[in-house]
């Protein structure tokens, strides 16, 4: 049986120094591509790498006193281990100094030499070593690179030259004629007008140095990067060594690429892959930066985000999630820590981890554990609609766009807890109320599939919660079919999905010191005054759905505290009842409403238990 391919491909990472956040934001969308493609049944071939070749290697290695290769394989051990803690499930990690790839480079050049493409000259120009780019004298500013602003060097020497003008209408009509092949639309009309000014032959061979692949019909000559870099993607889908292989995936189906480098790979590379007679990628996508105080992270400048530091604070999913949602892809976003944490909190904490908190409390609250058989559904509709719109979303590669349409089905259930109130309906022995919870319940479990993609250990969470045996890994696209979760499954209520992250972190000996100062004077004990009120009324703060308004009676009088409770107590069950509060505590405003007071609860696996006297006393009794 015919299985439908999907070959993906990040940029091959230049190994000079550490990876940033921007180079994860890259690798982790290409991981997420290919883990949907996975789990709609795809035969998936997913590659990254390194491009390990080049002048600024060989300086860093020398630096460092070890030869090149010993520094390239140390710098592979740190990459291999940033993707296994970003859990990237590639298929291929790609090195540009393995044989493989150096047959296919001394393939490529003998081909393309031997049919004219390229030709034996003299380069005399600009080069900025940091870009390993090439410069006219009237693209540099102010004598500097215009990419990097770093300094460049004029060089003379023998090199061969790549005809580039020699296939640019071509490349043009392809361009305008598969709408798809050039995105985002601003990209594409760069590439367009770039091609338009005319192309300038390319300088495709070195002979300053020789930490690159050595080619037989060029003595004393080098591949540079172009050649050597870019044909990575063939050699990894099996050219020219395994026809088999290199028939069943390419061309390749999406190459991602910061758009720094969409002009290398739009025309150098689709050019290169015309003259040797191969088919051009069914997609290139040029995606946005990640700045940082309005300029693009970049290892040159100094100004990067470590993203091993960021998975140890906040957790992988977090920061796979951030980087997935909070930039539409293809546009630049802004990268800050407090962005990361909102997201975070509003997205991850408050809804989706909430939604799974406050369902598995009711079903073990109001169904004996037991998810309970519906007659109909509410939902269903709404995650239908949700789902079609994640497929298409996908598929457009707009990233963030699927994942805010799962964002809204979660928030459509946890909606649904306010306006249908369980907690009434049981009161009532209303038989909705078995509707209700499994509604719920199923948006969770579908939403976990199609976060799959995104979050590597929530869902498999989600699934154990609500009591679902099959390992999530398990799943394909199939599995969000609605009604997929079987009525009687006992749910398996745990700790919460997403604790909220607090602003600011104390250090350790800041904590320290906090813990060894921790006992106060009996005074300040005495300060706190606090009594036993009976709760009077009860109602849900409107548009904030954690939180309660309680009118209290303490004896002497009443007041109206809010308290952010609702997620474990429904109001109804309140009324009547005695709470321990804190009397002379300043009042605040919450959400419009005064509150006069605190009441006293327990935190337990992330959830509240109120305080209370273990009998009724009167209202106002002093606790002490």
């Amino acid at each position: 049986m015919f299985m439908k391919k999907f070959y993906v491909t990040t940029p091959i990472y230049y190994p000079n120094d550490k990876l940033h956040i921007g180079h994860a934001y890259t690798t982790v969308a290409a991981d997420a591509l290919a883990r949907y493609h996975r789990l709609r049944g795809e035969d998936v071939f997913f590659l990254t790498g390194m491009d390990e070749h080049g002048q600024k290697i060989a300086d860093r290695a020398a630096a460092e006193g070890v030869s090149p290769q010993v520094f390239v394989d140390r710098m592979a051990e740190g990459i291999r281990a940033l993707w296994a803690t970003l859990r990237i499930s590639y298929d291929d990690f790609i090195r540009t100094t393995e044989p493989r790839h150096e047959r296919t480079v001394q393939e490529v050049f003998r081909r393309l030499l031997a049919q004219g493409d390229i030709y034996l000259g003299r380069y005399e120009g600009w080069y900025c070593t940091a870009c390993e780019s090439y410069w006219t004298e009237t693209k540099l500013v102010e004598g500097r690179c215009p990419v990097c602003s770093g300094p460049v060097s004029r060089l003379q020497e023998e090199s061969y030259f790549f005809r580039l003008g020699r296939y640019a209408d071509r490349l043009l009509q392809h361009i305008e004629t598969h709408p798809r092949f050039l995105q985002p639309e601003s990209r594409r009309n760069e590439m367009v007008a770039f091609i338009r000014q005319g192309l300038e032959d390319l300088s495709v061979t070195r002979t300053g140095f020789d930490w690159g692949v050595k080619l037989p019909e060029a003595a004393g000559h080098v591949a540079y990067v172009w050649i050597d870099a870019l044909t990575n993607y063939i050699t990894a889908a099996g050219y020219p060594d395994d026809p088999e292989r290199f028939a069943r995936y390419w061309p390749a189906d999406v190459q991602l690429v910061g758009k720094e480098i969409v002009r290398f790979h739009a025309i150098i590379w689709c050019i290169m892959l015309m003259a040797l007679g191969l088919e051009l990628p069914e997609r290139i996508f040029g995606h946005g930066w990640l700045v940082l105080s309005g300029e693009k992270m970049s290892k040159s400048r100094g100004n990067v985000v470590d993203p091993v530091v960021l998975v140890e604070r906040y957790g992988v999913d977090a920061v796979r999630y951030f980087l997935l949602r909070e930039v539409p892809f293809g546009a630049d976003g802004t990268y800050s820590e407090a962005a990361l944490r909102l997201r975070t909190n509003v997205d991850l904490a408050n809804d989706l981890g909430n939604l799974l908190s406050r369902t598995t409390a009711m079903i073990e609250r109001f169904a004996q554990g037991k998810v309970p058989a519906p007659r109909s559904s509410e939902l269903r509709a709404v995650a239908e609609a949700a789902l079609s719109e994640y497929e298409r979303a996908m598929g457009a590669l707009e990233l963030s766009g699927a994942l805010e349409a799962v964002g809204r089905m979660v928030a459509a259930a946890n909606k649904h807890i306010e306006t249908a109130a369980p907690w009434t309906l049981s009161r009532k022995g209303d038989p909705r109320l078995g509707d209700v919870l499994y509604d719920l319940a199923e948006v969770l479990r579908v939403a976990a599939v199609a976060l799959s993609p995104a979050l590597v250990e929530a869902p498999a969470e989600i699934w154990r919660q609500l009591g679902v045996e099959r390992p999530i890994s398990e799943a394909t696209w199939d599995d969000v079919a609605w009604g997929g979760l079987v009525p009687g499954t006992r749910v398996r209520r745990g700790a919460p999905l997403f604790p909220r992250i607090e602003a600011e972190e104390r250090s350790e000996p800041a904590a320290a010191a906090a813990a060894a100062d921790e006992r106060i004077p009996i005074e300040d004990v005495r300060r706190v005054k606090l009594v036993v009120a009976t709760v009077l009324e009860a109602r849900r703060v409107e548009g904030a759905e954690r939180l309660l308004e309680l009118v209290v009676d303490l004896g002497s009088e009443r007041r109206t505290i809010v308290s952010g409770i609702a997620a474990d107590y429904a109001p109804e069950a309140l009324v009547g009842g005695q709470i321990v509060l804190v009397k002379n505590l300043k009042p605040s405003k919450i959400r419009g409403v005064r509150s006069d007071g605190m009441l006293l609860a327990a935190s337990e696996a992330g959830h509240v238990v109120l305080l209370r006297p273990d009998r009724a006393v009167p209202a106002g009794s002093p606790v002490s």
